[in-house]
């Protein structure tokens, strides 16, 4: 079987969950890893989950309140800009993520054939061009990086999911079960790691 790891954040921005991290702890046989949502943190985090599982295929996770369906994201940028504070405070703005790194990497997963995938399930699903410029997106562009440069043989990408129930009971924001985005994973997972999916991505929307 393929080693894969998957990886979720810790709660930020006054939340007492993540279901990025709450999904990917039910997803069955596969490694997981929880990253601070930190900008001196996450990548450090990133590196030695990679560097102990020692994966093949990783997918790493993050929380987009607001939106409606799991996100494959397409797109990783070389640039921080937080609206937000990360959990030690800090709010780097108009820096990149590595310094005279590429402006951006586009992932290498059939992305196309992974929401669709997810979408046969009967779970909503899409391709995103946008990881933001938090740390969802400095994992993304990290993760990249660290396979362009050190480790050609990884595999990985980085996945969107929506609010769980609970953390939206007043605003009505969308929302996804904790136990439908751990199902999304598995059916991304399984796509991720399928040659037909691949030989698909030029084809399927």
């Amino acid at each position: 079987m393929t080693r894969v790891l998957l990886t979720g954040f810790e709660p930020f921005g006054g939340e007492t969950t993540n279901p990025s991290y709450d999904a990917v702890v039910l997803v069955p046989g596969v490694s997981v890893a929880q990253l601070p949502c930190t900008f001196s943190g996450a990548l450090t985090a990133l590196r030695e989950a990679v560097d102990l599982h020692d994966p093949e295929l990783v997918l790493c996770t993050g929380q987009a309140g607001g939106r409606t369906a799991i996100s494959v994201e397409k797109v990783a940028i070389n640039l921080i800009e937080a609206r937000i504070p990360d959990n030690e405070g800090r709010r780097p703005y108009g820096v990149p993520v590595v310094e005279g790194g590429p402006d951006a990497y586009l992932s290498t997963l059939p992305v196309k054939a992974m929401a669709r995938a997810v979408r046969e399930e009967g779970i909503p699903a899409e391709v995103s061009y946008t990881a933001g410029t938090f740390v969802c997106n400095q994992v993304a562009y990290g993760l990249a990086h660290l396979i362009a440069t050190e480790r050609p043989g990884l595999r990985g990408g980085f996945v969107h999911v929506p609010y769980a129930p609970h953390q939206v009971t007043e605003s009505g924001r969308p929302s996804m079960e904790t136990t439908t985005v751990a199902r999304a994973l598995a059916a991304l997972v399984k796509a991720a790691d399928s040659a037909e999916a691949e030989l698909a991505e030029g084809t399927v929307q």
